[in-house]
């Protein structure tokens, strides 16, 4: 055991080992008896893949460039899905390049099924659904009808199989008009003569209010009148399926927690969440099984897969390692698939035998890259904070097996703050959080009022609130943990990305609490973000997070950091994709003009193709190093090993 100062331990998880594990798989599901799902690849410029299960082990079945990814309400969902024809696999796809959907059977080469417009951002689609005895793709289309980012408009639509709209939008058949703003893909019940859906207007996001509509199908593929059967302005609905028989089950917050619900009666009543945010369309918290039962994801915090019997209202959970299951579920026939990892593991592709009990990984398996002995062990705590309410972290104390710190000495911690903000952390094996923790310096994640996991009324906490409740929360954590004598109260920084990226920069402009931060892809001038600076889905979500600007502009203005810019005098890195659409450079670009000759030590690190969440590997390894070496400098750290020196301008 050596003696080391917190900050120098030798690790042998470094910037490049990171960027190879980051990403996940995600978008499981059935074709035929295989599963499929899409999985990252950060060494071929960040694209994403399809992979499938045979028997014999996982084929990645798309080649470079091919990017199976959608751009829908830019942050995308599910963006394929398959069925056998002929005994063989016939699977549909959107390119991320230029979005259009293909047609792809193995052995073969992937043929467009869509046009392309040069209007705006073109057409897009998302959540796909093959339908092969009647020809046609069912998914949600985004078009877009002018240049500006909320000229568009987002419907249901059918596109044949045969390749016919390859280059005619015309034969593109639209279900739905576009009388809703935002739409998910139609389910269709068993007997193919119902579709049900879910849709929501400006200036509600999909976790405030939502409406589950139903609409009857005619013999030749085509809506009726919807109605809607349940929710409202705020009542939250983000899944519906059909069961075997024919019941709808949906998710609701109702009652003030997501819960299952089957033609509108509760199936399982608990104070634990059965949703989540609907970031991404087409995500997916519980899946109906053939025989009756319903594979559900649920929890308080965490989130487990569980077998409910809707029945008796009784869960049995799946046993293994796993705690936390990501938002895809994919079932057939007593199958189950899912995306699941635990604090000592990163995310897998689970299958579950419903008639066994047994679970198994088929897919992406976790092996350690280092000795699990580097790997940080996470404590879930509950800290008191402003007028007495409670704040949910995630707390990875310093852990290197081979290294302790000079007695007395108190490591240095890096307050993580989340995006969305209606969001949260899972509490995962993530090998970014141990790159600093086997160096010996800590790091809390920050479940602030306004998080998901904890119920409707701990998420309503941010309303009205944005840069207040969530920057309090996070320097409750923070002092909290050097009052214990856990952390050094001298050396703690603030970091996020996105909506984290604005409470970073609140922080340093708001409270004396850190040293430093590390400011990602963030929102920091709230006026300009509402009038044109981002996209469509969020472009009125601030009327909720802060109140409608025309009513409160004195408000919007006092809480933006690029408007004080004069309170910043702890250095920060600034990192920033430029092709990002959701929080684009100019908000960064305005800040440092604010701040240029104050004399701030800062660095602004931009990178070239990338877009609202870094994917490629080089730049996950400058910025990471790049974030390190900021803490080396201000908290007078002596990292091991090479390491760049970031450059800190004023």
């Amino acid at each position: 055991m050596q003696i080391l100062p917190y900050g120098s331990w030798p690790s042998p998880i470094d910037a490049a080992l990171t960027a190879a594990n980051d990403g996940k798989p995600e978008f499981v599901g059935f074709v035929g008896d295989e599963v499929w799902w899409t999985a990252p690849r950060p060494a071929e410029g960040g694209r994403r893949t399809l992979v499938r299960r045979e028997a014999d082990g996982t084929e990645s079945v798309l080649p470079a460039p091919w990017n199976v990814r959608t751009r829908v309400i830019e942050y995308g969902g599910r963006p394929w899905d398959g069925a056998p024809r002929d005994g063989e696999p016939l699977l549909v796809f959107v390119n991320f390049a230029d979005q259009r959907l293909y047609r792809y059977e193995p052995g073969g080469e992937p043929r467009p099924l869509t046009p392309v417009s040069a209007v705006g951002g073109g057409l897009r689609w998302a959540d796909p659904r093959v339908l092969v005895e009647r020809g046609e793709v069912w998914c949600v289309l985004e078009e877009f009808t002018g240049e500006g980012p909320t000229d568009v408009r987002r419907v249901l639509a059918a596109v044949p199989l045969d390749g016919s709209a390859a280059e005619d939008r015309g034969a593109v058949r639209e279900l739905t008009d576009d009388r809703h703003r935002f739409v998910t893909g139609a389910r269709l019940s068993p007997d193919g003569r119902r579709a049900a859906w879910v849709a929501w207007d400006h200036p509600r996001m999909p976790w405030d209010g939502t409406e589950l509509l139903v609409a009857e199908v005619d013999a030749d593929g085509g809506f009726g009148a919807p109605r809607t059967v349940a929710g409202g302005a705020e009542e939250s609905i983000v899944q519906a399926e059909w069961a075997a028989d024919g019941s709808l089950l949906h998710v609701s917050d109702r009652s003030g927690w997501w819960n299952l619900y089957r033609d509108g009666r509760p199936l399982c009543p608990r104070e634990e969440e059965f949703g989540g945010a609907l970031w991404r369309v087409g995500l997916r918290w519980f899946a109906p099984l053939e025989c009756g039962l319903i594979a559900v994801l649920h929890g308080r915090g965490g989130v487990v897969l569980g077998i409910l019997d809707p029945e008796t209202g009784e869960i049995v959970d799946v046993p293994g390692p796993w705690s936390e299951f990501d938002a895809t579920l994919a079932v057939h026939g007593d199958r189950v698939a899912a995306v699941a990892a635990g604090p000592h593991s990163s995310y897998e592709v689970v299958e579950l035998d419903t008639r066994t009990g047994h679970a198994r990984v088929i897919g992406a398996a976790h092996r350690d890259a280092v000795d699990p002995a580097y790997h940080p062990r996470p404590e879930a705590r509950t800290f008191t904070g402003p007028d007495g309410r409670d704040v949910h972290a995630h707390v990875y104390p310093p852990r290197n097996p081979e290294c302790a710190a000079p007695e007395g000495e108190l490591p240095p911690y890096v307050i993580w703050a989340h995006g969305g903000p209606t969001g949260r952390t899972p509490l995962v094996l993530d090998l970014e959080i141990a790159y600093f923790t086997s160096r010996g310096i800590g790091v809390a994640e920050v479940e602030y009022g306004g998080s998901t996991g904890y119920g409707r009324e701990y998420r309503n906490r941010l309303r009205g609130q944005w840069g207040v409740v969530d920057v309090e929360d996070c320097a409750t954590v923070a002092l909290a943990l050097a009052e214990e004598g856990a952390a050094d109260r001298a050396r703690l920084a603030v970091r996020g990305g996105s909506a984290g990226g604005w409470t970073a920069a609140a922080s340093l402009a708001g409270t004396d609490v850190y040293a430093c931060a590390t400011i990602i892809y963030p929102v920091l001038d709230l006026t300009g973000w509402a009038s044109g600076e981002t996209h469509d889905f969020e472009s009125r979500y601030l009327e909720t997070l802060v109140g409608p600007l025309a009513e409160v502009p004195d408000r919007y203005a006092e809480r933006s950091p690029v408007e004080h810019a004069d309170r910043i005098t702890a250095p920060f890195l600034l990192l920033q994709g430029l092709d990002d659409v959701i929080c684009p450079p100019v908000q960064c670009e305005r800040l440092l003009a604010r701040l240029a000759g104050r004399d701030v030590p800062h660095a602004y690190l931009a990178f070239e193709g990338e877009g609202h969440g870094f994917r490629q590997a080089g730049t996950l390894v400058r910025a990471l190093e790049a974030e390190l070496s900021l803490y080396a400098q201000v908290f007078g750290l002596k990292p091991a090993g090479a390491l760049p020196t970031l450059e800190l301008g004023t």
